[in-house]
């Protein structure tokens, strides 16, 4: 967990009157604040949450003996605290982030902070945001499911959106190094676990809402509850919308903040295209904007989903003050995010790419781009995660058949499942003829679309994009789609 070289100092007594807390002990002062036993340095506040399976008080004692000076958490958790002081809420994930926001002086203020959120499309409009103000020399911060980057420096991300404390601390270390902007992907898991308390966004972003994680939020109303907590005053200054899908629209419409509407082809919106060109690897474009700007570019980014997110990141781009005529300059450079649509190319006459879809809607979309510059058989691998939402994956396969010429069901990261399961779980309701085959492994499963591929053909390899390993039984093994998709098609006579 990388922290601010500046010191911060808070009293427990002033947090406990923040966040509503009784102080069990002697008020003190602490410097720092974690959820992680690992990650606590002398002079913490270390915030034992309940946990689904474990309380994080049962790690208080490890806490303390690598320097913790007090612990935040509820009635539950007070049993296990007996040698140091204690703040105990009856919400320790809101009173965790409120405390860590407090500590650092509210550092996503400081910072002209955008929070992306949606179901596809965060990763790739936080980068190209990222890559857009880097261009015009403007130092950024980015936090997102990829990767982490502090200016030019790259840190590995461990999941989408960091957990409260571990997100403050990042903040206040941007500004520390006069980061002007910080863009950032808000999952809905941790709107829902409360990782955004504290926080506060200048512009607040939705791109769409379609199935996935109803493991975690159990309907689609919950998840898009949890998603539409972004767009209220405690959060955001501002929203922008895509209102092309119906819950899109539904936020419009129940949104209080000011608001700036997007989509690809109505006209009613605020930002929209007025013609999109389809060219040699990429889509030339004219973009209409706020107040009658309009951009004339081109962008080698392909499919309706990618200028769905490039459009969205120039409306933002262009309310924080980045002259239209440079974006449109700018434009032609912008590559998007690993693992998104990436091409993988040695040379060979047919395309290949690899791509992060994992939920129904994103295989559709991202098929559909394909056929839009593929002349002709669209070749698809897909598999699905264990242990996460099992109701989208039939829906995934039906999917991939109907999208693709050849369907290839294979593995993905089956964690603590078997993967003939799965995969029964996928293609069960469906019917496909040969070459369309189901083959477990994923290596043979790319060189089987490997072997059909030929010179105006497109192979896709979706579900694990920049993924660096793949999670069977427990173990995670080095496994890069990028690489074994570059091995087969070096290998193919």
């Amino acid at each position: 967990m990388i922290r601010p070289l500046a010191p911060f100092t808070a009293t427990l007594e002033d947090m406990a009157q923040l966040v509503g807390a009784s102080l069990h002990g002697a008020s003190l002062s602490f410097t720092g604040i974690t959820h992680m036993d690992s990650d606590v340095e002398p002079g913490d506040l270390f915030i034992a949450v309940p946990g689904a399976h474990v309380h994080g008080a049962t790690f208080i004692d490890k806490a303390v003996k690598r320097g913790a000076v007090a612990v935040l958490t509820d009635e539950a958790g007070l049993a296990y605290c007996t040698s140091v002081p204690a703040l105990v809420v009856g919400d320790v994930r809101t009173a965790g982030g409120l405390i860590a926001a407090s500590l650092y002086q509210y550092p996503t203020r400081d910072l002209t902070s955008i929070g992306i959120t949606g179901t596809n499309g965060k990763t790739t409009v936080s980068t190209l945001l990222y890559q857009i103000f880097e261009a015009v020399g403007r130092e950024t911060g980015l936090i997102g499911t990829v990767e982490t980057r502090i200016g030019a420096e790259a840190l590995k991300s461990s999941r989408t959106t960091p957990e409260a404390a571990e997100l403050q601390a990042l903040a206040a270390v941007m500004r520390e190094r006069h980061m002007r902007h910080l863009v950032m992907e808000v999952s809905s898991h941790a709107l829902t676990l409360k990782r955004m308390k504290g926080s506060h966004f200048a512009i607040a972003a939705f791109t769409n809402l379609t199935q996935d994680h109803l493991d975690f939020h159990k309907d689609m109303d919950s998840y898009f509850a949890a998603k539409a907590d972004l767009f209220t005053s405690e959060y955001a200054d501002g929203a922008f919308i895509n209102i092309d899908s119906t819950y899109g629209q539904r936020l419009a419409d129940q949104v209080k903040i000011p608001m700036t509407t997007i989509s690809r082809s109505n006209k009613a919106a605020q930002w929209h295209y007025t013609q999109t060109h389809n060219v040699a690897r990429g889509v030339e474009f004219s973009a209409r904007g706020v107040g009658g700007i309009l951009i004339d570019s081109h962008t080698q980014l392909s499919g309706g989903f990618n200028l769905d997110n490039l459009l969205l990141a120039l409306a933002i781009a262009v309310e924080c003050g980045i002259d239209p005529i440079e974006l449109a300059a700018i434009t032609p450079s912008l590559t998007g995010a690993p693992g998104r649509l990436e091409a993988v190319s040695l040379g060979q006459r047919y395309r290949a790419f690899v791509d992060y879809a994992h939920s129904p809607d994103a295989v559709s979309n991202v098929l559909a781009a394909a056929r839009e510059f593929t002349p002709g058989k669209v070749i698809a691998v897909l598999g699905c995660g264990g242990d996460r939402d099992a109701s989208k994956r039939p829906l995934m396969g039906r999917a991939l058949v109907e999208g693709s010429d050849v369907a290839i069901f294979t593995s993905d990261n089956p964690r603590s499942e078997k993967p003939s399961e799965i995969l029964k779980q996928m293609t069960s309701s469906l019917n496909f003829t040969a070459p369309s085959q189901i083959i477990e492994d994923r290596t043979d499963a790319i060189r089987a679309a490997i072997a059909l591929a030929t010179d105006e053909d497109t192979v896709l390899v979706l579900g694990k994009g920049h993924e660096s390993g793949q999670e069977i039984a427990g173990v995670v093994t080095a496994f890069d789609d990028r690489l074994v998709l570059a091995q087969a098609i070096e290998a193919k006579p």
